[in-house]
């Protein structure tokens, strides 16, 4: 695929998160998008058309896509919280696995030609070595169920694209936040608890889990344009990180956040916030998708977590 102009590209999972900032991406470049997901679709995004769909239901996948004719396919659709896969690992499978050989299933009864966009994530790799930075060839070591659900929809991708031809490129984001993200991840959780104290509806404390941990994070503006240039610059059966390069202390991070506050506070751990297990050390090298299509981050971190800040103000 070499350009999205004029495309058709469905994209799954389009009312989450990451969903509405892909699908302005997209329109930007001249796509014609379509989503499909759980509930109703996003408000305010240029979607062509929307498909209530549970892609874990391979009655339903096959439905969507057999509904709606597509050039390219974004793979959003799944559960995406690791904490959440601790406590409810047979949904994390089941949404993850299942849901991806659905899709991949349905593309190659109605959209063979289709290039299928699968997003994965940067936690198969598990514990790396502090100081170091994960290339695309590091070995794959999951620790939660959510990042062993994504290695294994990986691999469900990778014998779809050899057996059955289907052009599958796999994106592997690091972490990314932004305006829209539920309180349920870091950034928003701690802008969320801050806007609440500022606006005097909470005590002067904020809630923190494990805070000894580094994180290669990027603003998901920069993410949704990484999955784009994939769409039109990636190489078939080949798998991109997508990454700033550079690791960021949570310690760091909380501490310029509350630096943000208009009050005063204090950072107390909260043993409910702390996870079974946890990667103390993920940084990413970037060096493939930049060689080979020229994306990076552009995004400073602390403009994102200004805007992040902002959204829980504006919501208070």
């Amino acid at each position: 695929m070499t350009a999205l102009a004029g495309s058709r590209v469905l994209v799954t999972g389009a009312g989450g998160f990451v969903g509405p900032h892909l699908v302005a991406a997209l329109a930007a470049r001249g796509a014609r998008v379509r989503g499909a997901g759980l509930g109703s679709p996003p408000a305010g995004t240029p979607l062509e058309d929307w498909r209530e769909t549970d892609f874990a239901d391979a009655s339903r996948a096959l439905a969507a896509l057999a509904a709606a004719p597509c050039d390219a396919i974004v793979h959003l659709a799944g559960q995406s919280s690791a904490a959440r896969s601790f406590e409810a690992p047979e949904e994390t499978f089941r949404a993850n696995v299942i849901g991806t050989w659905a899709l991949l299933e349905a593309a190659r009864r109605h959209a063979p030609a289709a290039r299928l966009l699968v997003v994965g994530t940067s936690e198969v790799y598990g514990t790396i070595e502090p100081g170091t930075r994960a290339a695309e060839d590091a070995p794959i070591r999951p620790v939660s169920p959510y990042a062993l659900s994504k290695a294994a929809a990986e691999e469900v991708a990778r014998a779809y694209a050899g057996t059955h031809g289907l052009d599958v490129v796999c994106a592997r984001p690091f972490s990314h936040t932004g305006v829209g993200q539920s309180p349920r991840f870091v950034v928003p959780s701690f802008a969320q608890q801050l806007a609440a104290i500022e606006g005097g509806r909470a005590e002067p404390v904020l809630r923190v889990g494990n805070l000894d941990v580094t994180r290669d994070l990027s603003d998901v503006r920069d993410i949704v344009e990484g999955y784009c240039t994939l769409l039109e610059r990636g190489s078939r059966g080949v798998a991109y990180n997508l990454c700033r390069g550079e690791g960021v202390n949570l310690r760091d991070m909380v501490a310029e956040l509350a630096g943000l506050a208009r009050v005063p506070v204090r950072i107390e751990v909260d043993p409910a916030r702390l996870r079974p297990a946890d990667v103390p050390w993920l940084v990413g090298d970037p060096s493939r998708v930049a060689g080979e299509t020229g994306w990076r981050t552009r995004f400073p971190l602390a403009n994102t977590l200004r805007d992040v800040l902002e959204e829980w103000r504006q919501k208070a």
